[in-house]
Formats: C-alpha cells, structure tokens, sequence
C-alpha cells in the first residue's frame, strides 16, 4: 500500500528558492520566482499578441491563490485539524488560519464556531512560488496524471483545482502522515473572461487535458 501511494515525481527542474536573509546591515539580492520571471519575460508577449489589449494594464495576471482544507474530523479529535494546519503550512511557507462552522449541525456533532478546517491565502513571491511547484513538481506525482480539468473556471476568470493528497508535495514526509487529505486550490486571476485565464495559466504551465 505504502508503494502505491509514493509516486514517482517526473524530471522536472525545481523552482528556485528565495534567498535567506543576509545578517543586519547587509543587503539582499533582489530575488524574482522562475514563474514570475516567465510571466514576465514570455506570457504576458504572448498574450498580449493572442487578444490585442489595448493597454498593458488589461494583460491577465495572477492575484492570489487560496488553498483550503476540511478537516471534518475535528469535531471530534482536534488533533486531526492541528496536524492539517501543519501540513499545509510546510507546503505553502504560511501559516495558515483556522475555518470555522458558520452554523450548528446536530447530525454531524457540529457546534457554530467550531474549528473544521484551514486555509492559507498566498500573494506576491509565495504565490508564484507555490504554482511553480505545484505545475512542476505536484502535480506531476498523481498517480495516472492525465492532466487538470479545463471546466473548473467560475465564469469570471478563477480555477479552482482539487487535489485528492497532500501527499503530492515535496514537504510531506509520508511515514508521517496520520489521515491522507485533499486540498481545493482557487487561483484568482484578473482575466474577464475564462478564456484568457486559460490561456494565462496554460502559458504559465498548468497541464490541462488535451
């Protein structure tokens, strides 16, 4: 069972790290994720070329990207969402924040208030960091990959994406995980259409289905 679950992630180079700090009174070397350098340097060419936008302030970027997880076990051990919240911070570099019910549950245990879940929101350098990783090295560790769905955008130019297990990251050491969990992952662009998140994301790498 442990073989099945430890997929094989595919040659593909890693993102770079960001650099430590230097000691107090020393400067840091300015440091651009590999994502935001692509955006940069080849998509937002390419997509300016594809929809002819009248101002570089129309090109589609990314805006954030919120990971989520249930952790519905909590009601009844809060070990389980403690261990959640470990996880998705080693993952995103974040910590994350607590989700609670918005209302109470009878049949479920379930009390308004009650901690059920985390999430972690990621801007700037930690979010391109994150879709690096999760285009290059995550999500090419699936088991029979055949790539993401195309219909997960809201019609307002944001995907969301659901991984069955953490285990896919890099940070998860398996022979310590207690429950395997799934994720949601929305990506929050600025394209009006879905169309143009599309092709932004795809540009950027995300391996659709053909």
């Amino acid at each position: 069972m442990a073989e099945e679950n430890k997929a094989t992630t595919k040659k593909a180079s890693a993102p770079k790290a960001a650099p430590k700090s230097a000691g107090k009174g020393h400067a840091v070397a300015s440091y651009t994720p590999r994502a935001k350098e692509k955006y940069d340097s080849e998509v937002k060419a390419a997509l300016q070329k594809k929809y002819n936008y009248k101002s570089s302030m129309e090109i589609p970027h990314l805006v954030k990207i919120v990971i989520n997880i249930g952790v519905g076990d909590a009601t009844t051990d809060a070990k389980r969402l403690e261990e959640a919240v470990s996880e998705l911070a080693q993952i995103t570099g974040q910590k994350p924040v607590t989700t609670k019910a918005r209302q109470s549950v009878a049949s479920f245990k379930l009390r308004q208030g009650q901690a059920i879940g985390c999430k972690v929101t990621l801007r700037g350098t930690r979010m391109y960091e994150f879709y690096d990783k999760l285009v290059s090295i995550a999500l090419p560790r699936v088991r029979d990959f055949r790539g993401v769905s195309k219909n997960a955008f809201d019609g307002r130019g944001n995907y969301t994406l659901g991984v069955k297990e953490q285990l896919i990251f890099p940070e998860i050491d398996y022979d310590k995980v207690a429950k395997v969990r799934g994720m949601d992952i929305v990506i929050v662009t600025t394209a009006k259409k879905d169309e143009e998140a599309y092709t932004l994301l795809e540009l950027m790498g995300m391996p659709f289905q053909r």
